[in-house]
């Protein structure tokens, strides 16, 4: 019997530093937020713990689950997220802050677009490693993955999440390029992709103005500017070494959920530029050996889940990071493995599971 391979440590040491980081930084800058609005500092960091705990739960599950049974699993795993979704149409469905993502059954709530995203990377991959004399056909092989594709991209708009909803687009394009689709129809889906981009923002005045508040956020800095404006004056504050954990100002009420959506802002006020080097290098990490593991597995499913996976992350974590130092107009995304929100920290912490055990099967250096 062949001995068992050990699975990718530098993947597992990065991860777990990040998570490690991201209950650290969620405690400080959620302190003031839960303090007031719970009477609870310690509300969020409790919530955190616990997804933590399931969030590693899930990875050493499918570190161990053979990544190969995923296949045969795609269409039920693909059918199931796109039911959890549609929860949200019903009563389950809960609001915050004006937007209607969640689903609440009994005292849990989460995100059902978690779980689209993790589900169309399973499936389109599965379907790809299928398909692989016909992605370079348009009949065959591109027009049956656009509709998954938008299958899956339309139930996540349908919740007014654009950011999400360009996220997963990407990633499940990057997996059909990897498949080996032509270029000229990756450029093709690109312009049109583009097109929709934009019809999206100028057909919601909220976003047409997010966008004009990104041209100069400082002309509007108490309108749509005011969250980019924050983030920048907490980036510039932390200088190099930063004013120090849990010394952060801006977390007191100026950045709106500074442990979700704006926790890189708060890493880069109270760790400085070097914190936040060390929160780059360690997501630099991660796509590297998911890259890796990706070019080394010994069949196609398993390299385009590996492939859409580390996309996943890579794509989330550039949109969060561009987002909070004001290079893109700003959006709701969290930060993967870091910021505060239990679906979230489970499924991509599930995630590198699954990017663990395809390591597993993989002829990777493990010196």
């Amino acid at each position: 019997m062949a001995k068992k391979r050990a699975s990718d440590f530098t993947l597992l040491l990065s991860t777990i530093l990040l998570v490690f980081i991201g209950i650290i930084m969620v405690f400080s800058s959620s302190w003031p937020d839960a303090l007031y609005k719970m009477k609870d500092g310690y509300h969020f960091l409790r919530k955190q713990l616990i997804a933590s705990f399931l969030g590693l739960v899930g990875l050493v599950f499918f570190m161990n689950f053979n990544y190969k049974k995923l296949d045969k699993l795609s269409l039920f795993i693909f059918i199931a997220s796109l039911l959890s979704g549609m929860l949200i149409f019903t009563p389950l469905g809960a609001e915050f802050h004006g937007a209607r993502r969640w689903v609440k059954l009994g005292g849990f709530t989460f995100m059902p677009s978690d779980l689209i995203k993790l589900g169309s990377v399973i499936y389109l991959s599965s379907f790809l490693s299928k398909k692989k004399d016909d992605i370079r056909r348009l009949g065959k092989g591109v027009i049956p993955s656009l509709i998954i594709i938008g299958i899956s991209c339309g139930m996540i708009y349908a919740q007014k999440d654009l950011s999400t909803t360009f996220t997963l687009g990407v990633t499940l394009l990057s997996i059909m390029f990897i498949a080996g689709m032509k270029l000229s129809h990756l450029g093709a889906l690109m312009a049109m992709g583009g097109i929709g981009v934009y019809k999206a923002i100028s057909g919601e005045s909220f976003r047409a103005k997010r966008f004009l508040a990104f041209k100069d956020p400082f002309a509007d800095k108490v309108g749509f500017g005011w969250q980019a404006v924050q983030s920048l004056y907490a980036l510039g504050s932390g200088g190099l070494f930063g004013l120090g954990l849990g010394k952060s100002r801006q977390k007191f009420f100026y950045i709106p959920e500074p442990y979700n959506d704006f926790i890189f802002s708060i890493i880069g006020e109270e760790l400085g530029f070097l914190g936040s080097l060390t929160v780059i290098m360690l997501f630099l990490l991660i796509i590297w050996r998911g890259i890796k593991i990706a070019l080394n597995t010994e069949d196609l499913f398993g390299c385009l889940l590996a492939s859409g996976i580390t996309a996943l992350i890579t794509i989330q974590s550039l949109i969060h990071i561009a987002v909070v130092t004001s290079s893109v107009p700003t959006t709701g995304i969290p930060l993967p493995l870091v910021s505060y929100g239990g679906t979230s920290l489970i499924l991509y912490m599930g995630s590198i599971g699954i990017l663990l055990n395809i390591s597993r099967h993989a002829d990777l250096d493990r010196s």
